[in-house]
This record gives structure tokens, sequence and C-alpha cells, in this order.
């Protein structure tokens, strides 16, 4: 099969689908893969690096889209790509269809397969392509949540980690997932107070037992979120809902109460975001003030870390890629968890979750949603 790379080309997005190494393991399975010329430039991947391992390079993405048949990316296909898909194409990236209905007509129009990196699965019940990213976006959370409280970016002027004698800042998060594990952890290194709020008791064990007490664990009722959120300096917003839109936990008129020069920092953002006033932003500008609260959602903070970010995922799909290039939608047969990645197939919802967020029909084409 014919694999092709474009370049990003959402704001400030750094990041590549496939890593000269990943390319290597494509080409030895017998395939052609084609890189647009600056594809990996960003994250440090010269086009000799891809030609080295066997990519041909093509002078645009006009080129990648015309001459591939599966199209390899990170992030959501923006309106000038949707009209270079076609019936033809393999789609393979992240998508977020729940909270963007443009983008999910304009793949139902293109014709094309569309297999979201956030929705495939594995035997446990994760979600093993969103995995790598949210692990980067809770730590770069924290850093960036660090960054804002400070007086000259809009904050408080509040060292996230305080000193001798002088207490920390107090940061709440909203999930216990890979993310809120990920932000936990580096906001506790950092020194700070952490309370994770979480509504899987299992879950809220596991995080007892990893940070050995360091942090809090409260279980997550709309008492003990409004509670801690007008505690809190920083309030860290991770919850997912697979596939759906992420639940709003703080609503408008908590800002009023909450501390002047406090920072919600909403990695929901790509799933519509957990905050009611949030609206995605760009590492340009990433934040905004709303009634004295520091709003930070950015919609890529992975991209801030594109070397990085670009290895763990390719890592990560690597093996599915390559079943996709190895078989086509063939590979969905043999293996029920890639096709539940699968949102948009010859212009149809594939995926319940997405269909419900988006007010569409769905249908079933693999039976996989048939088994719950």
């Amino acid at each position: 099969m014919k694999v092709g790379v474009p370049s990003e080309i959402k704001p400030n997005e750094h990041r590549v689908g496939l890593t000269p190494t990943a390319v290597r393991e494509y080409v030895t399975h017998g395939h052609e893969v084609l890189v647009q010329a600056g594809a990996g430039a960003g994250a440090g991947y010269s086009d000799e690096a891809y030609t080295r391992a066997g990519a041909k390079i093509a002078p645009d993405a006009a080129a990648v889209f015309a001459g591939g048949d599966l199209i390899v990316k990170v992030k959501e296909p923006q309106p000038e790509e949707w009209a270079r898909l076609t019936d033809r194409h393999l789609l393979f990236t992240y998508l977020h269809l729940a909270p963007d209905p443009a983008q999910a007509d304009g793949l139902i129009a293109s014709g094309c397969a569309a297999i979201a990196y956030e929705t495939v699965t594995d035997a446990a019940g994760g979600l093993p392509l969103l995995a790598p990213m949210s692990e980067v976006a809770g730590r770069i959370a924290v850093f960036s949540a660090g960054e804002t409280l400070l007086k000259h970016n809009g904050g408080m002027g509040l060292l996230i980690s305080g000193v001798p004698g002088v207490p920390p800042a107090r940061v709440c998060v909203l999930g216990g997932g890979v993310v809120g594990m990920n932000a936990a952890r580096m906001a506790a290194g950092l020194g700070a107070e952490v309370v994770v709020l979480e509504r899987s008791i299992p879950r809220m064990r596991q995080l007892d037992d990893m940070f050995l007490g360091r942090i809090l664990t409260r279980y997550s009722t709309l008492d003990a979120v409004e509670e801690e959120v007008l505690k809190a300096d920083v309030v860290i917003g991770a919850v997912l809902t697979p596939g759906a839109s992420a639940p709003k936990l703080v609503r408008r008129e908590h800002l009023k109460r909450m501390k002047p020069g406090s920072v919600l920092v909403d990695v929901s953002i790509d799933q519509g975001g957990c905050f009611e006033t949030s609206r995605p932003t760009t590492h340009a500008e990433p934040t905004y003030v709303i009634d004295g609260v520091v709003h930070y959602c950015v919609a890529n903070m992975p991209g801030a870390a594109p070397r990085t970010s670009s290895e763990a995922l390719v890592h990560a799909t690597l093996p599915f890629g390559l079943a996709l290039a190895d078989r086509g939608l063939e590979a969905l047969r043999d293996n029920p968890h890639l096709a539940k990645g699968l949102n948009v197939l010859k212009g149809q919802i594939t995926h319940p979750a997405v269909a419900e967020a988006l007010g569409k029909d769905f249908v079933d084409p693999f039976n996989v949603w048939a088994r719950r």
C-alpha cells in the first residue's frame, strides 16, 4: 500500500505522523511511503533522514494525498485536507469528532474511512493510542500551570512549589486517568499540594498505592468538585468519555468564587472541554481571563514537545498502522479493538458515542459494538 505522511498544518503543530524509524518499518513490510517535504522538520527529522529510511519525498500535500492510500497524520484534518480525501483513502489520525460537527461533515462527504487514534481500544479497556499523548499532556499541563501562575503571565504570582516557610500551590486534578495521574505525578514532584477527584474507587486505590499517600484522592461528586475548585490555585481538567464530548464540571458561576489569578488548565479541550467557559487556544496565545480566572486551553498541548511526542505516538500507533497498510480494512475484521477506532466509513458514522454527540445515525459495519 502507498502510505502518505503530510505536514501538519494546525497552528503551532510540529509533530509528524511517522518518524524515519517508523518509515523503515513500513518499507520493510513492502509499502511505499510518501513524506511531504519538511513534514518532520519541526520534530527534528530532516528529509534526508526520511530518504535514508526508504521514503520518497513529495513536494506538497496535494502530492501526498494524490499518491497515498493510507494517510497517517497526528491532528484532525483541516478543511483543506477534507477536500483532498476521497473514498479510496484510509485516514489514521486523531479526530476528536464529538465537538466538531464541521469536521465530521467533511469526512462524511469525502467518503473516506477515518480511524481515530483516540477510540482504538485494548483488551484491558484502555485507549492505547491516546495514552502516550495523555502522558505528555498531563505533564505539560503542570509546567504550563506553573508558568501561568506567575504574575507577568496573568496569574496570582504564586510559585507552584512554594519555598521553605511558604506553602505551595494547591492543585486540583479532575480525573484520575492517564492525564490525571501524570499531572498529579508532576505536581507532587514539584512539591505542590495535590488532590485528585475520581469516580472509580479501584482507580483511587491504585493512585493511593502509587503515590504512597503523597496526594489526596476524593470521590468526585458535585459537592466535592465545587469545594475543591474553590480552594484550588490550579485546576487541571483531565476527564474523558471515549468518543464523546467532555462533561462540564466547572461552571461559569464558580469563577467569581474562585481565587483571583487562579488557573484553569483544560486538557479535555480536544473533546470540547470540561469547563463551561473553555474555548480552544493556541501555543502562540494560550490564555485568556474570565472573572479573574486565567484559562489555559491549548488544543494540542503535546505539540509543544514534538520530538518526544512524535516518538511516543509512533511507538503506540506502529503495529496498528502496519496492520492497516498490510491488509486495509480487513485488518479491522481481525482486530475488534482497531475496529472500534473506525469513526467514519463511506459517508456514515460508525462509533456510537460520536454519533450520539453529533445527533447522527450510527452503523456498525464490523459488528464490534454489538459485543459490548
